[in-house]
């Protein structure tokens, strides 16, 4: 047998931080000023505080340990298991809480949106939802912001409930369900569909007993520089898709409506855990399947931003002053994934990537 060359590593891929021990990270969002935030969702290992901020070269608890302790899974006060940390167009930090460790049932006072004010380090609002937007099936995922609009998008991705696109109403706090089960926001499976990620299916493989289709729904998100449509993606799922902006936030637009205005934005290449863009209308997707993050132009050609064996399960990403930060956390190597056997293996890491160093690899 010949042995074949390993493939060249694509872009430049720079190490941030390693997280040497401790729970795997999935969020991350760096402010204006260059803080950087990252999160801890409640998936088994032990989380002492699921939101940190990097400080000289250590993760502490954010903004402290009281808003870290919740006094159970309804606490509407503390963070319960966060899934997501963004920063807004107007330096904000926004705390995304699933109020699901072990993707539990939610319960009314732990699912909500918390806003940190990022020069006073202090929580200046807090949005709880109700059970017309959040079920107790929901997984809260990602999200996203439109200043223009006062409104926020919510993916719900559950596992094993109905998925969609939570609106809300930045002002007010009321929310409200879009697409909700909608065949878009719906994981593909298997025969059609199966991603391979370290040259193995991903499955869920229980110690005892056959493996089963993964099967999360509505995850990556983003809005396009016009605001005119947003863009998601089921994990499982190798397409993509848009929305009308302007139907999702009308309260007097049908769903049959809103759902009229979808658009399958075809194959983008592999499974994607996120998604972003900048202010040239570009769209960033993490591409786990070939440990790479790539890119959409605006005329619609796809390219390699970044491909790097160092890059296991990229999951979300920040663009800030010309990088793309990103966390791989081996998502995939988790025991669920693995026959009962957690494959991971510290450290997980945090990258950055330039977004106009140059070249890239056209697809």
């Amino acid at each position: 047998m010949i042995d074949q060359p390993a493939a060249e590593p694509i872009g430049s891929l720079e190490t941030v931080h390693t997280f040497d021990c401790g729970p795997m990270p999935t969020g991350v969002a760096v402010s204006a000023g260059g803080r950087i935030f990252v999160n801890f969702p409640k998936w088994g290992d032990e989380v002492v505080f699921t939101v940190g901020e990097l400080r000289d070269g250590s993760v502490v608890a954010y903004p402290d340990q009281a808003h870290n302790t919740p006094a159970g899974n309804d606490d509407p006060r503390a963070f319960v298991s966060v899934q997501s940390v963004v920063v807004d167009p107007a330096n904000r930090l926004w705390v995304l809480d699933t109020g699901s460790p072990m993707f539990e049932d939610t319960q009314v006072g732990g699912p909500k949106l918390v806003c940190i004010d990022l020069a006073t380090d202090t929580v200046v609002h807090t949005i709880c939802f109700d059970r017309t937007s959040v079920l107790p099936t929901t997984y809260l995922n990602d999200v996203r912001f439109d200043l223009r609009r006062k409104v926020a998008y919510i993916t719900d991705s559950s596992d094993r409930g109905p998925n969609g696109i939570i609106v809300v109403d930045l002002r007010s706090g009321t929310a409200w369900r879009r697409l909700h089960d909608h065949p878009s926001t719906k994981a593909e499976r298997p025969p059609d569909f199966l991603p391979v990620v370290e040259g193995a299916p991903f499955l869920e493989r229980p110690a005892d007993g056959p493996p089963e289709p993964v099967t999360m729904g509505a995850d990556g998100i983003a809005i396009a520089a016009d605001g005119s449509r947003l863009y998601y993606c089921p994990l499982m799922s190798r397409h993509w898709y848009s929305v009308s902006t302007d139907a999702l936030v009308d309260r007097d637009v049908s769903d049959d409506e809103v759902a009229a205005t979808v658009v399958d934005e075809g194959d983008k290449g592999g499974v994607s855990d996120g998604l972003e863009t900048d202010d040239q209308g570009r769209f960033y997707l993490t591409n786990p399947e070939h440990n790479a993050i790539l890119r959409r132009l605006a005329d619609g050609t796809m390219e390699t931003l970044v491909h790097d064996p160092r890059l296991l399960w990229t999951d979300t990403m920040s663009v800030t002053d010309g990088y793309v930060y990103v966390t791989a956390n081996q998502l995939h190597r988790q025991a669920t994934y693995q026959n009962g056997r957690d494959l991971r293996r510290y450290p997980y890491s945090l990258f950055r990537v330039p977004i106009d160093a140059g070249p890239v690899r056209l697809i």
